[in-house]
């Protein structure tokens, strides 16, 4: 059985939610808060599963408490806000997920539900453009002729990446499709998804949405 706290000021969205996930037999809402004190409280004392949390709050937003809640629970961020600032914010404090309002299914929450509670990630298809945006603005640029982020080249390192796999991983964070990839590269689309497939067991990592989120992770 999966724990779920929900957090946002709206009583409406907490009634849409309890709505959505009434007929789930393995998620069960222990708790609601409307706004981000109070959901540190709530989360400190149940330590749910997952908690979902709203940006725009009261007494304390979204990004304010978010890396507070993911010390004691996995963080999905269900919000209508697809501002790239917010969306990195969210996965930089420790979200595991970030589902936009009108761009998902109730079975797409449940699912990203159950894949945050597994330790998974989760991304609507709008808020994974969204990090793509975002990684532009805040990430380094494949083609940058600055040094590398220290930082950033050791974690690479210690996931044993090769050269190459480092530069396709750089291209892939702009958003580009694999044959775009290859053409900056001089290589094949065969090659690039041969590339990518090593990439993401040495990252273990699924997809390119769960790639984003690490790359996210370590540019922080």
């Amino acid at each position: 059985m999966i724990d779920l706290v929900v957090v946002d000021d709206n009583p409406i969205v907490r009634a849409a939610v309890r709505g959505f996930l009434a007929g789930a037999s393995d998620v069960r809402i222990v708790g609601e808060a409307s706004d981000g004190r109070a959901a540190v409280r709530l989360v400190t004392s149940l330590r749910p599963d997952v908690t979902l949390l709203d940006y725009r709050m009261p007494v304390a937003d979204g990004l304010a408490v978010v890396g507070d809640l993911s010390a004691h629970t996995r963080v999905l961020a269900l919000t209508s806000d697809t501002d790239p600032g917010t969306v990195s914010g969210m996965l930089r404090g420790g979200a595991g997920g970030y589902l936009v309002w009108g761009q998902f299914r109730p079975d797409d929450l449940l699912d990203a539900i159950r894949e945050v509670a597994a330790g998974g990630s989760w991304l609507s298809p709008t808020a994974a453009s969204v990090a793509v945006t975002a990684l532009r603005r805040h990430g380094p640029r494949p083609d940058d002729a600055g040094p590398r982020d220290p930082a950033r080249e050791s974690a690479l390192r210690r996931y044993g990446l090769s050269r190459r796999e480092q530069e396709v991983l750089d291209l892939l964070g702009t958003g580009i499709t694999n044959a775009a990839i290859g053409r900056r590269l001089g290589l094949t689309e065969k090659t690039v998804k041969n590339h990518l497939n090593h990439i993401f067991a040495k990252l273990g990592v699924q997809n390119r949405t769960e790639a984003v989120l690490l790359w996210l992770d370590h540019d922080r």
